[in-house]
């Protein structure tokens, strides 16, 4: 898999600011069929900084309702990655 395929993009939530901001963790949507050392070889070389450790949660699909119709979205999976201490991802400069 291309380094470019496994990450989809930043989740700028309030949560994952305050915890990028406070432990140095970034947050990222990633591939489903990535595995935790395809993301950290990819935001390494993408961003080329050192990661400490890589945590990764399939999150499920939720219902979605307009007005009398419903569905479900589909289910997608997470990734918070772990910086070594002293270096920083800037989000203003995400590959396309």
């Amino acid at each position: 898999m291309n380094f470019t395929e496994v990450l989809i993009s930043p989740i700028l939530s309030e949560k994952s600011v305050i915890v990028k901001d406070t432990q140095n963790r970034y947050t990222f949507r990633v591939n489903p069929k990535a595995n935790k050392s395809e993301i950290k070889k990819a935001v390494e070389t993408l961003f080329k900084v050192k990661v400490s450790a890589v945590r990764t949660a399939n999150m499920p699909g939720k219902l979605h309702k307009v007005g009398r119709h419903e569905g479900y979205r589909s289910d997608w999976k997470k990734a918070v990655v772990s910086v070594k201490a002293g270096q920083k991802i800037d989000m203003t400069d995400l590959p396309k």
